[in-house]
């Protein structure tokens, strides 16, 4: 086949404009085309450009030697379908004993593919299974009550299974195809296959997950939910076996081979790690607030007279900026048509999130804010100092709104926040909003919970992203704080073979051991894991 990028149509273009584009650029006649394919189609809606999609076509001839004549002549924009397809490998030595921690998108594949190959992974996860963890997440949202063990950041799926479930992702590895394959076989919407920047949404991944689930029990692999990694024994320098606990009951399993595919919080574990002498290094992070605005209001100003088209579907963004101190803001995580959801997992602290359904249709949209925190940021050598910064703002969180109730989260107007700062917010854009956080919200002062270059690089950075957003620092505009939990502050070190440089069968894997940055890569992480360990009998 044929792919043909770089087409430009309008929103309302019909299929019949599309061919005749496609023709036109392969100078062929129309009737040539046997069949499309729509690989990739995103929104152009840059300032100040009429909106178009920006469009790349799989494209099948009715006579293959002209594809090739056509592939020899290199047009621009088109090229071969390159193949991308995944070759499962396959395992020598079956009987292999692996034991995975965590269910999240890196353990999820790690366990996926190492059950395809032949070898039958036992996978521990603290939480709970998806539908026991819906309803202890449902008891924080209405009851105040937090099952540390269960909830937003712990359980089946990860965090990413209660977020918007965007699958985007910087890196080119041609296994990211197969893991937007793998989501679609086990349920996901095929759209997710070519949007310009995918997403599940959290009540389409949450099924996808279960599938995935129960393809891994019908391949053998045996999942102990509610079993909490809490210690291992090492012989000859490598590992021998593994301890969890479950129901307060301590129970081993014998083990050359430990995958580690953590949560970014799980911050026990990292601890446990540190005191076994596990090589580990500080990384950067960041820490800021979530901020919400009328979707409206955003599709708007993206999409101008054709906001609320349904091709369009909920306008998103991405924004970045630097301030006069060289800091930077961005934002991060942007759910369209979402809501802003509690994410702590300790019982004296405060953390937000941001989550959204596949429809996208709820009133707000909310961004994280993020500034970077560098480890020279932090006084001290301790690789872990990252996590005490994180639990130090969410602690101060928790006191400031202690008295209005648990886990209510703090927050302001932009307004607000300016005016402590000394800055003044936009005034000619006024929002009926209000706040989606459950529980609840309290009025607080964000000079009260975070550092100084956090509020000062907030304060001008949001005034700077107004500029490129009319609107968006409106004095309306809502922030609730803190998103202190985006990344990993933690490098789990480890060497070529993926193995821990301090144990020799170790395997730090995903987003909470410092190598991933989302659902996608945090999969192919650890597919390339779980390739690596079956390469690793050979």
């Amino acid at each position: 086949m044929i792919r043909v990028s770089g087409i430009k149509a309008d929103v309302d273009y019909k299929e019949s404009q599309l061919l005749k584009t496609i023709a036109h650029k392969l100078k062929i006649d129309i009737a040539m085309i046997k069949r499309t394919v729509l690989f990739k189609r995103s929104i152009d809606a840059r300032a100040g450009r009429e909106i178009k999609f920006n469009i790349t076509v799989d494209v099948e001839l009715a006579d293959q030697n002209r594809e090739k004549k056509i592939l020899s002549k290199k047009f621009a924009g088109v090229s071969a379908v390159p193949d991308i397809s995944y070759n499962q490998p396959i395992s020598q030595n079956p009987e292999k004993r692996v034991v995975v921690v965590g269910t999240g998108p890196a353990g999820l594949f790690v366990s996926l593919v190492l059950a395809r190959s032949g070898i039958k992974p036992i996978i521990l996860e603290r939480g709970e299974p998806v539908e026991q963890r819906m309803k202890s997440i449902d008891n924080l949202l209405e009851r105040s009550v937090l099952n540390t063990e269960s909830n937003v950041a712990f359980g089946e799926g990860g965090a990413g299974t209660f977020s918007d479930g965007k699958l985007n992702t910087g890196t080119k590895d041609k296994r990211n195809r197969f893991v937007l394959e793998e989501f679609v076989k086990h349920g996901s919407p095929a759209e997710i296959l070519w949007q310009g920047k995918p997403h599940i949404g959290t009540d389409k991944l949450r099924k996808t997950i279960v599938n995935i689930r129960t393809e891994l029990e019908n391949l053998g692999c045996e999942i102990i939910f509610n079993a909490r990694f809490c210690d291992f024994n090492i012989d000859n320098n490598k590992i021998s076996e593994i301890i969890y606990e479950k129901d307060n009951k301590k129970y081993n399993i014998k083990t050359d081979c430990l995958v580690l595919a953590l949560g970014h919080s799980a911050r026990d574990t990292f601890e446990m790690l540190q005191e076994k002498n596990i090589e580990m290094q500080a990384k950067p992070f960041a820490v800021g607030v979530r901020i919400e605005h009328p979707q409206s209001w955003l599709n708007e100003q993206m999409f101008h007279e054709f906001a609320g088209n349904a091709r369009l579907g909920s306008a998103t963004y991405k924004l970045a900026v630097h301030t006069s101190t060289g800091r930077g803001l961005y934002s991060f995580c942007m759910c369209p048509g979402g809501e802003v959801v509690p994410a702590m997992t300790e019982n004296n602290g405060i953390v937000v999130n941001g989550m959204s359904y596949f429809a996208r249709s709820g009133k707000n949209c909310n961004s994280a804010l993020l500034v970077g925190v560098a480890p020279e940021d932090i006084a001290g050598d301790n690789p872990l100092k990252g996590i005490e910064f994180q639990r130090k703002i969410e602690q101060k969180a928790f006191e400031v709104t202690k008295n209005s109730g648990n886990f209510n989260a703090p927050y302001c107007t932009v307004g607000e926040f300016l005016k402590s700062m000394g800055k003044s917010a936009n005034n000619n854009f006024k929002f009926e909003i209000q706040p989606t956080y459950k529980p609840n919200v309290f009025k607080a002062d964000f000079r009260e919970i975070f550092p100084d270059f956090i509020t000062n690089t907030l304060a001008e950075g949001i005034l700077m992203m107004g500029q490129k957003i009319k609107g968006f620092d409106s004095v309306d505009a809502l922030m609730t704080a803190p998103e202190s939990r985006s990344s990993s502050p933690v490098r789990i070190c480890r060497d070529e073979s993926f193995q821990s440089i301090s144990l020799r069968g170790l395997y730090p894997c995903g987003e909470g051991a410092g190598y991933a940055g989302g659902i996608v890569s945090a999969a192919v992480d650890g597919i390339k894991i779980a390739e690596m360990i079956i390469r690793e009998e050979i």
